[in-house]
């Protein structure tokens, strides 16, 4: 009888101190959409790319900025985002200055990603030109504008499309591959 009792007694004890431990031991973090899209934007920032300049660098930099606020439907930050890029501009490239102009005056989500097509196109082979190292790639969406198809540049082959967001993030793919080596 004592030893079933003292059997017994080690059991519950045994088991009151895992349920105890257990408890200061476990947590669980669950992020909101909100969290998890701004995880996700940082994830991006590490680029590999270097450019002949620092200008086209920060030219590039702040595309990539516009490309995934675009992706993320912030039409506020694509707007901030894209002044900055304008007050960068000096005499150099009027028509891409006037392209960011543009983007940063357009009020609407689709109007912005109009004008960021238009800027891919007349942006894109300076940065081709100027990619000292590392690689960019140059993406098509052919659903973009009711089928028309529309591109956009690129530092990972796995991005957010920046014309459908978060209806078809996934939408797109690699057409050209820019590579310099280091």
């Amino acid at each position: 009888m004592k030893l079933k009792n003292y059997v017994s007694m080690m059991a519950l004890l045994a088991l009151v101190t895992a349920c105890k431990f257990g408890e200061e031991k476990q947590s669980v973090s669950i992020d909101t959409p909100q969290e998890v899209k701004a995880k996700e934007k940082k994830v991006n920032d590490l680029a590999d790319q270097s450019f002949i300049d620092g200008m086209t660098g920060k030219l590039f930099h702040n595309y990539l900025e516009i490309k995934m606020a675009l992706g993320y439907a912030d039409s506020t930050q694509v707007q901030q985002t894209a002044k900055s890029m304008y007050d960068s501009f000096g005499d150099k490239n009027p028509k891409v200055k006037e392209l960011t102009k543009q983007l940063a005056n357009a009020e609407t989500l689709e109007k912005q990603r109009v004008a960021f097509s238009e800027l891919t196109a007349a942006i894109g082979p300076m940065f081709e030109d100027a990619l000292s190292a590392g690689t960019i790639y140059l993406k098509h969406c052919p659903m973009a504008f009711n089928n028309e198809g529309a591109d956009w540049y690129a530092d990972v082959t796995d991005d957010i499309n920046p014309y459908f967001g978060d209806e078809m993030p996934k939408c797109g793919k690699v057409v050209k591959t820019i590579a310099k080596e280091k």
